[in-house]
């Protein structure tokens, strides 16, 4: 991995991006964003729904997470970034692999996944959504993203991904 200058978390829903990617920009002191802020409303409506989105539905919102994330950290400020990045040609799109863009895979059991889901309030994902995330998951290689299991307390994980990417 190269010295980044945005960190991308990945893996699907309630694998802990947001409460992981929280913690990490604080303590990097960068700027910390959620691809999911970054939805257009049908997108959210599609989800809230039940329906998973397909391709064309994630493509728009990638190339502005891209646009207005991962291109500006990279010629200014770093930045950290929760984005699910399911499929290769998502991770191509955001840029991942390219120097300055790293990703880390929060890897967990589709049990402990579905009842954070379950715990959560007023979250649009629903548990039932689940299924499709992991569905359409292309796990990336260990040379694409580093792999930590996401079953460990959020303040281990970011130790783990401060060691492994040549943090601060």
């Amino acid at each position: 991995m190269s010295a980044p200058r945005v960190i991308v978390l990945m893996g699907v829903a309630a694998a802990g991006k947001t409460t992981v990617g929280t913690l990490l920009a604080e303590r990097l002191g960068w700027p910390f964003h959620d691809a999911d802020d970054f939805h257009p409303p049908a997108n959210i409506a599609k989800m809230a729904g039940g329906i998973a989105l397909d391709d064309s539905d994630r493509e728009p919102w990638l190339m502005r997470l891209r646009k207005e994330v991962i291109d500006p950290a990279l010629s200014g400020d770093p930045a950290v970034l929760a984005c699910s990045a399911l499929k290769a040609s998502y991770r191509k799109t955001l840029g991942i692999g390219e120097a300055g863009i790293n990703a880390v895979f929060l890897d967990c059991d589709p049990a402990t996944l579905t009842g954070r889901m379950a715990a959560r309030a007023g979250h649009y994902m629903k548990p039932e959504m689940l299924a499709s995330q992991l569905e359409a998951l292309e796990v990336p290689s260990p040379a694409e993203a580093f792999h930590v299991t996401a079953t460990f307390s959020a303040d281990e994980i970011v130790d783990l991904i401060v060691d492994a990417t040549l943090l601060p």
